[in-house]
């Protein structure tokens, strides 16, 4: 058995994750007590017990889902599961930075703090009200792009993120998005909807958010990571810490090529992923991706102690 470990993206946010990873794990604890410390604020407060709409603001939603996630990872070592478990890591977006920190290739303390620089500059980057996305349903990867591109007139509309063979996101300056909405019905988009964000992510307006991230990541030690990274932008393995550094620029406007990703997994012999942190989104782009792989959720004590005990069976 070959697994992956994948972390999710903004979206799988909710009031209340890790907190019982927190309370059953000494050491899942210690990583939100490390992510406070970074940023200077009690995140895990919000995220705990503050309100929906501040934890989805996009400067915090990023940071908490990584801790979250390295909640998980670091309560399945105390269960004497490490990342060398797998063969591969991923992650959807800002969930490759959980997968490198997981992967040890970044300091947590350090991601948190890359993480909230790239929220406020993806923030930042367009005025709210100016850019959107949409998902468009039931449109694959070739047939989204020229939806794009016809939309797109002098304005930006790019297809941002592959998720799965049926799901294709769009972002771009919010007339054309909207303008793609309409041509995608027109070729058969079984819905295509707008989508509740607060800026136009992975598309040539969050240019100014990628020289922010280059300067931020500058200034970072990257290590190689314990096990391969599949990079959203290549959908292929790397290793090496300049050319992780490099991709996680370009990921800024780059599409995340997650449908891509998870064949290249297959494709390389992986026939098992653990979808590690909040939510159960990935699981279930990945099995309309390939129904052959198997999936796993692990963001609860009983998440944790349910998969440890798979690998000692």
């Amino acid at each position: 058995m070959t697994r992956a470990f994948v972390f999710p993206g903004q979206g799988a946010q909710a009031i209340g994750m890790g907190k019982a990873l927190a309370d059953a794990y000494p050491a899942a604890r210690a990583v939100f007590d490390e992510v406070d410390a970074a940023l200077g604020e009690s995140l895990s407060a919000l995220i705990w017990d503050g309100e929906i709409e501040t934890l989805t603001l996009t400067q915090n939603a990023q940071p908490a889902l990584m801790a979250t996630s390295l909640a998980a990872m670091k309560a399945l070592e105390a269960e004497g599961v490490t990342v060398e478990a797998a063969a591969y890591v991923a992650g959807h977006s800002l969930g490759e930075y959980s997968a490198l920190a997981a992967a040890g290739a970044i300091s947590i303390a350090d991601t948190a703090r890359l993480l909230r620089t790239r929220g406020q500059a993806m923030q930042a980057a367009v005025p709210v009200g100016v850019g959107a996305m949409a998902a468009l349903l039931g449109l694959d990867m070739d047939t989204a792009r020229e939806v794009a591109a016809e939309a797109a007139g002098d304005e930006v509309c790019q297809a941002a993120n592959d998720n799965d063979p049926a799901q294709v996101v769009v972002s771009g300056h919010k007339a054309a998005v909207e303008r793609a909405v309409e041509i995608a019905k027109a070729k058969g988009a079984k819905r295509a909807v707008l989508l509740p964000v607060s800026a136009p992510f992975h598309c040539a307006l969050m240019e100014p958010a990628a020289k922010v991230m280059a300067n931020a990541l500058d200034d970072v030690d990257i290590v190689a990571p314990k096990v391969p990274l599949i990079a959203n932008v290549l959908a292929e393995p790397v290793s090496d810490p300049e050319t992780i550094r490099s991709l996680l620029v370009d990921q800024v406007t780059g599409a995340v090529r997650w449908r891509e990703s998870v064949l290249s997994m297959a494709e390389l012999g992986v026939t098992e992923i653990w979808e590690i942190g909040a939510g159960k989104a990935l699981s279930g782009m990945i099995r309309r991706i390939d129904k052959a792989l198997t999936c796993r959720a692990v963001g609860t004590p009983e998440d944790v102690v349910a998969a440890a005990e798979s690998l000692k069976g």
